[in-house]
């Protein structure tokens, strides 16, 4: 075990462990925001800049601080080492220019955009971002596409994070989307128009930090902060049958996957429990998943609306809601 300072807390973990994953294993406010990094996905990170730290000790060997800001994401950890997040000024102001740099061409469409309460750019903004914007420039304009009967590809939103490429590439069969052409004309699309069509083709959907890859069953029919959240599960043969059912009464407007705390899916689920299954029948529903207190999808009371939907209602007078 090696120990690393992060934010003048200090954490022993494995030797090879990344700088963002120790700051995970600290928690809070601590950890780096993480816009293409997955770590249920190989080779993931390094693209979008949005976890860089800044090491003002490299190792007990060698105390010099490092020539300039690294992505936590990729930087292994050093016995010793000493790493400035949110105490640096200058990783403030750099990530403040890095959410700048990733709106010069994401539309702010957040009114009409199904990801809206459940963004990772959102959050980001949020936190991070600047007020205003200098970019003065025509931002880059997409037709948007069905890239399979159940996926809407809208690519004017996408960061080009990588995720969904990294998804299916590593658990579906015969991969026929990436990243076409290069620089600013870079694009999501797939070979001569084909289609994403496999058993497991909807997790690009779940890894999407942005509304660039949404749900075609769910587009417009509800916003995700009206539906009572619960963890459900079902027996199937292709995968773990461990879901998110999002819900409005016993109504099941969508299934996804179920998400840790840093946002990242738990176990990836095939297409016949995302898309396919929605009625309250097919599942077992275990009982309201617990959501960030910070997310929008948690307010009024979230918790306790989320348990009269899944439990039998008391006999007597019941008091209503403050």
């Amino acid at each position: 075990m090696i120990a690393v300072t992060i934010d003048n807390i200090q954490v022993e973990v494995e030797e090879g462990t990344t700088i963002l994953q120790a700051a995970r294993k600290i928690g809070g406010k601590i950890v780096p925001p993480a816009m293409c990094y997955y770590s249920k996905l190989k080779g993931t990170g390094g693209k979008c800049r949005s976890c860089l730290v800044k090491i003002a000790r490299t190792s007990n060997t060698d105390p010099r601080p490092a020539a300039k800001l690294v992505a936590s994401c990729s930087t292994p950890v050093q016995d010793g080492m000493v790493v400035q997040n949110i105490t640096s000024p200058e990783v403030i102001e750099t990530r403040k220019a890095i959410v700048e740099f990733l709106l010069i061409n994401h539309p702010l469409d957040c009114p009409v955009c199904d990801q809206a309460g459940e963004c990772d750019l959102q959050d980001f903004t949020y936190e991070h971002g600047l007020d205003t914007t200098r970019y003065e420039e025509d931002r880059r304009e997409f037709n948007q596409i069905d890239i399979g009967e159940k996926i809407k590809l809208h690519m004017t939103r996408c960061i080009l994070c990588y995720r969904c490429v990294y998804t299916a590439d590593q658990i579906t069969d015969k991969r026929v989307h990436a990243v076409l052409f290069r620089g600013d004309a870079s694009e999501i699309g797939t070979y001569i128009k084909n289609v994403v069509d496999n058993d497991f083709s909807g997790n690009v959907i779940d890894v999407c930090p942005v509304g660039a890859l949404t749900d075609r069953t769910f587009r417009f029919k509800s916003r995700v902060w009206f539906l009572n959240t619960v963890n459900a599960h079902r027996d199937c043969d292709k995968c773990s049958g461990k879901v998110t059912a999002w819900m409005f009464g016993n109504e099941i407007y969508r299934i996804t996957g179920r998400k840790d705390q840093f946002g990242e899916v738990e176990e990836f689920i095939c297409n016949e429990c995302r898309f396919e299954k929605k009625d309250k029948s097919d599942w077992i529903i275990e009982g309201p998943r617990k959501i960030e207190r910070k997310s929008v999808i948690s307010q009024n009371h979230y918790e306790i609306k989320a348990k009269q939907s899944v439990i039998k209602p008391l006999e007597g007078k019941v008091e209503p809601l403050t």
